[in-house]
């Protein structure tokens, strides 16, 4: 492990992200350096390999290159970063939930190579998101330089009830560090039968439960946070295409990502799975206890 001189780090004044030399991971390393400097935390840039006897594993010599390539980069983009690098002989996924535990955000490109491939359409990708303790975030977008910003000023952040209240605490300090603007999207459907006055009524009523969920869910957090302007919005849709078209305009999207248990270990659900894949800007999972 490698750093340079710094403050004392607490344990959630940490960034971690993983690199791998692959222009995503570049692009990982660059929203997570912003996103360190923002904070005032640490940057911790972590490469993981395979263990020894297994494939897919490049030599610790390139691997200490790509390390040292990464933060050279980080100080050139934030010189006042307290910087680490890390080479863990553990496969990626493991190596990047282990080095997050408790950090304030951990960082992953959308795919890779060497020590990362398959970020993020893959089964890496998916472990880490299972099995993070800390928010995580995809850099996802559509802009080919990953060292500009996207402009837009605003932080999108989707619930879908007070469950999501770990994920709203995060987008509204964002919000507040960014000076950007925060959109509340709360998408819900419901099957219609044939329509008739009773169906008409109960439809009506549950429209307005719904419309009512992001200002119940946000309520203290408007109160906490004045300086963050909000817009509350709640829409009848799928919630993963409304989010998904929402984050055309977005600098940032926050879900909170609930992990349910199947025969299969942590599942994501389907909203999770959509951004993940078809998202316009990065996006932030901040994991809720069951």
């Amino acid at each position: 492990m490698t750093n340079t001189p710094g403050r004392r780090v607490t344990p959630n004044s940490r960034v971690v992200v993983g690199v791998d030399g692959s222009d995503s991971s570049l692009r990982a390393l660059d929203q997570a350096s912003e996103a360190a400097r923002r904070h005032g935390a640490r940057l911790e840039i972590v490469h993981g390999r395979l263990p020894e006897g297994h494939d897919a594993s490049a030599p610790f010599d390139a691997v200490d290159t790509v390390l040292e390539q990464a933060a050279t980069r980080a100080r050139e983009l934030a010189p006042e970063l307290d910087v680490v690098t890390e080479a863990r002989a553990d496969d990626a996924a493991t190596a990047l939930v282990e080095q997050g535990r408790h950090a304030r955000l951990t960082v992953v490109g959308t795919r890779g190579h060497g020590g990362f491939a398959g970020l993020l359409l893959g089964s890496v990708s998916l472990r880490v998101a299972a099995h993070t303790e800390s928010p995580l975030l995809v850099a996802r977008g559509d802009q080919d330089v990953a060292r500009t910003a996207l402009g837009y000023d605003r932080v999108l952040l989707g619930v879908e009830s007070d469950a999501d209240t770990p994920a709203a605490a995060f987008a509204f300090e964002e919000a507040a560090l960014r000076k950007a603007r925060l959109r509340v999207l709360h998408a819900w459907t419901l099957r219609q039968p044939r329509p008739t006055e009773e169906t008409r009524d109960d439809f009506s009523q549950r429209a307005r439960t719904e419309e009512s969920v992001p200002g119940f869910v946000t309520a203290r957090l408007r109160e906490l946070h004045p300086e963050v302007a909000v817009d509350l919005d709640s829409v009848h849709g799928a919630p993963a295409r409304a989010l998904v078209e929402e984050s055309v305009t977005a600098d940032l999207v926050v879900i909170a990502a609930h992990r349910r248990k199947s025969r299969l270990g942590l599942q994501l659900g389907p909203v999770t799975h959509a951004l993940l894949h078809h998202a316009h800007c990065p996006v932030v999972l901040v994991p809720v206890a069951a």
